[in-house]
Formats: structure tokens, sequence, C-alpha cells
């Protein structure tokens, strides 16, 4: 059990940053959530009306556990920034900040006056990540954008699903979690230019959700370019490839195969007795094993439907084949290996009691990072932030509170 809730000290490798979280709706918020779980001291500045991620998704009694999940390791201050008063008090905020994180239209930030020209005018220090849909720039830039929208237009719809069945776009938030994630490798590699040597100035990210996206979808514009080829669907099938595939055992339970690997094919086909195939010309490569992949998915999900997922499993490990039952939330709870590496933690929310959630990860040796506190309630920390840390009087919080600026 962590004392999240208390909220105690951070550590970790990046003790002493500060980040101001100025994003909403996922992939701005799960940088600064990553910068946050390494120690990173980050304010999570919400208009007064909160951030939506606040009652998105499954609820209990009433608190959003997408929010204690994707808030943790946060500060609240709540800003309006339409108004003077709010602008003025993110302006105090950046003056001591290292990274600023939106996500609003481009344009929006400049036409409040908080431009990156604006704030490095203030800290020439400042790294300011901006994530939206299509970029700064591009004739898209301007149009209002979700991961969904990033998943279609990538490519990554068009190739995922079955041959015989539609465009599938991800149940969950595909398109913004790896835009967080290049988004917090891209704000690392910037406080790293930005540190090596005394005086560089900060910068600002121009993160698209959709390219990083494409990114990882391999070498498509390299094939097609070079070889006129559109990837289609092809259901659990790899395209360059085989076999790999999902089958399902005896008891009802589908079972993920990858053999990647010459030497992991070869052992699949020994499993399962049909040694007769690697001695075929065919089986000594991808290519072949592609042109033949009926043949191969037929072998191995007959050998697989006789047997029971345990025998299938077992067999396997001693084989030394990849694979792997598909799992349930429910299959991982109880898996000796997320057990092993507590994958998924308990951590104390003051709202709703112990909650189970993913673990920091990676995991570092030296510097590992930390779940201090679950995501926090709205505007709990405005009197710490403003009054506290910026210096400002009870006076003047109660004049933001009567003109809405907080």
């Amino acid at each position: 059990m962590t004392e999240a809730a208390k909220g105690k000290p951070a550590d970790g490798p990046l003790q002493g940053l500060r980040v101001l979280d100025v994003a909403s709706l996922f992939a701005g918020p799960v940088i600064a959530t990553m910068l946050g779980d390494f120690g990173a001291d980050v304010i999570k500045v919400e208009h007064p009306h909160g951030d939506g991620q606040r009652t998105m998704g499954w609820q209990k009694d009433g608190t959003s556990l997408w929010w204690s999940f994707i808030g943790r390791n946060k500060r609240s201050v709540t800003l309006d920034l339409h108004k003077e008063t709010g602008q003025k008090l993110l302006k105090e905020l950046v003056k001591e900040a290292d990274v600023l994180i939106e996500n609003f239209r481009p344009g929006t930030f400049e036409s409040w006056g908080l431009g990156y020209e604006d704030l490095a005018a203030i800290n020439p220090h400042l790294v300011m990540v901006r994530v939206t849909a299509f970029g700064q720039t591009g004739p898209y830039s301007s149009r209002p954008g979700f991961g969904t929208l990033a998943e279609a237009m990538s490519g990554f719809a068009h190739i995922n699903g079955y041959p015989d069945g539609p465009p599938t776009l991800p149940p969950f938030a595909l398109g913004d979690a790896v835009a967080a994630l290049f988004g917090t490798s891209a704000t690392m590699f910037a406080l790293h230019y930005r540190d090596r040597q005394l005086d560089r100035p900060g910068q600002y990210v121009d993160l698209s959700i959709y390219e990083p996206l494409f990114w990882i979808l391999g070498p498509q514009a390299s094939i097609y370019d070079q070889l006129g080829v559109i990837q289609g669907r092809t259901g659990n099938r790899a395209p360059f490839t085989s076999p790999r595939n999902s089958y399902r055992s005896k008891d009802g339970r589908w079972i993920a195969l990858s053999g990647s690997s010459q030497s992991i094919a070869e052992r699949v086909m020994k499993m399962i007795g049909a040694d007769y195939i690697i001695a075929e010309e065919w089986y000594r490569n991808h290519e072949g094993r592609l042109e033949h992949q009926d043949i191969l998915d037929d072998l191995i999900g007959k050998w697989v439907a006789e047997r029971s997922t345990e025998e299938v499993m077992e067999t396997a490990e001693e084989a030394q084949v990849a694979m792997m039952p598909v799992y349930t939330i429910e299959d991982i709870f109880s898996d000796p290996q997320y057990l092993a590496r507590e994958t998924i933690i308990s951590v104390d929310d003051p709202r709703i009691g112990p909650v189970k959630m993913q673990n920091v990860v990676p995991k570092l040796s030296k510097t590992p990072g930390s779940i201090r506190r679950i995501g926090p309630d709205l505007g709990e920390h405005n009197r710490e932030v403003f009054l506290g840390e910026l210096g400002h009087t009870e006076e003047e919080f109660a004049q933001w509170l009567t003109e809405g600026a907080i």
C-alpha cells in the first residue's frame, strides 16, 4: 500500500522539475502524469469548471477512476484563462516552471497573450509542449480533433481488423497514449539540450497526435513508395511473418503465438509433431512461410483445439515456443508475472479507499518513480500555490473567487 493520499515528498530522477499541465483529455495530461511519476512537481491548471477527465468513464461514488489514474502525482489549481487575472497568474507560474504542456487549438494561447514568444520572454528556459490533433502547421491545424481522428488518419484503423470486416478503431485512447510517449521523450530531449550547458534556452515542442501513431506503424511509407503496396487488414495474422495468430483451445481460451524468428518457427512445428514441415524449402524464411500460412494455421489450430489451455501452455513452455493466453483484466490480476513485478499497485484514494492501478513504468534501478498522490480534488491546491508559493493575499484570493478567475 502506498502513501499516495498523504502526498509524500517527491523523489525520483525528476525531483525539482516543475511542470504546468494546462492540457486536457488525454495526450497532454498523460505526458504530465509520466513526468510526475518520476518526481516532477506537476501543477494541474484547470478551468474552474474542472477538467473533462473528472467526469469521464467509469465512476465509483462520484469519483472518475480515469481521473484517479491520470491525475495522480499532480496538484490542482483553477484558472479561467479567458480572464485577465487567470492569464496573469499563469504567467507568474511560468516564471518558475521548467515545462508547460497545453493542447488548445493553434492560436488560442496567442490570443490570450500566452504564446511561446510571450512566455519565453518571461522565462527563456521554458520548454513548452504543444499537443494538437494535427500539429501547429498545415491546412488541418485549425480543425478540432481527438485521438480517434488520428487513429483513422494515421492509417491504423485501415489495417486493424479482419479482411471481411470494417476498419476498426481501438476501444481505448491509443492515439493519445502513443503521442504522450513521444511527447514525454521530446520533453526530455528538450530539457537535456537546455541543461547540457549554461544559458541554453528552452524551446517549444510541436506534437501532433496523428504523426507518432503513423510512425509506429512501421515502414508503410517505404513499402508504398518502393513497391506500390497498400497494407490491408489481416486479422491476427502479421503481413510480414508466419506463423503468427491466435488459436482457440479445447476449453475455449484463445492463445496467441508468434514464430517471428526462424528458431521459434521450427520449434513450433516440432512441438505439434509436424517436423516434416521444417524440411520444406519454403519454411526457411519469412516469405515462404507467409505464402503457406493457411497450411500452418490449420496445423497449429487443430493441435491447439485438441488440448486444454493448461496443456498447451505446459507443452509450449517445455518446447520454448512463444505462446501466451489472451488475458482479460481478471486474468491479469492473478497472473504471477504481474504480481512478481508489482505491475499493478494499490494506492489510497481518500474519497473511495484503496484503488488498484498501473504502477510506474519503466523501472529504474537507482531512481525509481513512485505514486505520491491520487488525482486531486478540483482546486485542492489553490491556496497552497497562489498564497503559499506565489505570495498573494487572502484579499486577492477572495476577489479572484468573486470574479470567477479561479
